[in-house]
């Protein structure tokens, strides 16, 4: 049931609706957006959609939004970062989207504004997350495809591994920040430009027969795929939701070590080599160490210094639990009724 084709030239995403037509041509272009039409565009979208989460035109719009922000796409022109109907544009999207995710997210009960109880309360919440367990799914009874699939839909993130998280370093002081950088200079490969983390998911791509370049998968992947990079980028850039993204790299942190090692025994049995593993491996102990500084030293820390964050960093963490699990979900889905993850047929 393969959906993997052979390789092919491409560039920036195709559009997925009328929205994101308007704002890929706006993005590309070295004239200022026309306002009135992005905001007529961006609040028929808004209306049109049942759930941000999964609707192809928002979850694109906001990816290519923030892709001008990150520089991820070099089709886009950086003079347009902050053109005035486009930052507009992208406020509604978020409103919107931000709105879905507190609506749809159950959120547990806040603990004390302390390092210890917060800490507590997030590995309470992690070992109750019931969803499905993808790697699981590797470990024993992915085919080769499939693990090709779930390398493409982790390529929209984890090529840029550790970015949306960044965006807080300057927003935060004292203990948080110290515990982030901890964490950053570990993704970063803590000195060493082979080991940074999204170079070593760039060679597990290689190893795998994969395109290696960031975004060559975007037309291939669903909305929900890009929702999960684009919650993490909404959390990032909006100071405002500082203890969100805080809470979401600690729970990002908390669920990945156990399952880097599901992966990776996945990928061996599959007949993959170590520059397809070596990235999931090294995820296994060093996510070990960073579950507790995120978990007790950045988020503890922050709840402790700024209690009114509490809620937020619990949503974070939440959020971040739902749209990873709903994600796991799709593919799942798709596997068990033998067809592709994937919107359509992907380069390899």
């Amino acid at each position: 049931m393969t959906q993997i084709a052979h390789a092919s030239a491409r560039g920036t995403a195709h559009p997925r609706g009328p929205l994101s037509d308007a704002l890929l041509a706006a993005l590309t272009s070295s004239s200022e957006a026309d306002a009135d039409t992005l905001m007529r565009l961006s609040e028929s979208a808004v209306r049109a959609c049942d759930d941000p989460r999964v609707d192809g035109d928002l979850q694109l719009s906001l990816f290519l939004l923030y892709a001008s922000a990150y520089g991820t796409l070099d089709e886009l022109d950086p003079g347009r970062e902050w053109d005035p109907a486009l930052v507009a544009a992208r406020r509604m999207l978020e409103t919107a989207f931000e709105q879905a995710l507190r609506e749809r997210i159950v959120v547990p009960a806040l603990p004390e504004p302390t390092a210890g109880a917060v800490s507590r309360a997030l590995f309470a919440l992690v070992a109750d997350d019931d969803g499905p367990s993808l790697s699981r799914h590797l470990a024993r009874r992915a085919t080769a495809d499939q693990a090709r699939e779930f390398l493409i839909q982790r390529s929209i993130y984890t090529l840029r591994e550790a970015d949306p998280h960044s965006w807080a370093i300057p927003r935060l002081s004292g203990a948080p920040k110290a515990a982030l950088v901890e964490i950053q200079s570990d993704e970063y490969g803590g000195g060493r430009p082979d080991r940074v983390h999204a170079e070593l998911f760039a060679k597990a791509m290689r190893g795998a027969g994969l395109d290696d370049r960031y975004g060559a998968y975007v037309d291939h992947v669903p909305a929900i795929t890009l929702a999960s990079l684009n919650m993490m980028s909404m959390f990032g850039v909006n100071r405002r939701l500082i203890g969100a993204i805080v809470g979401h790299l600690a729970a990002f942190e908390m669920t990945s070590s156990i399952p880097n090692r599901l992966y990776a025994d996945g990928l061996r049995r599959l007949g993959f080599g170590e520059d397809v593993t070596d990235y999931f491996d090294e995820h296994v102990e060093a996510d070990a160490v960073h579950e507790q500084i995120a978990a007790r030293d950045l988020a503890g820390a922050l709840a402790s210094e700024r209690p009114e964050l509490l809620p937020d960093i619990m949503f974070g963490a939440a959020a971040c639990l739902a749209v990873d699990g709903a994600v796991a979900a799709h593919m799942l889905d798709c596997w068990t009724g033998a067809e592709s993850s994937l919107r359509t047929a992907a380069p390899a």
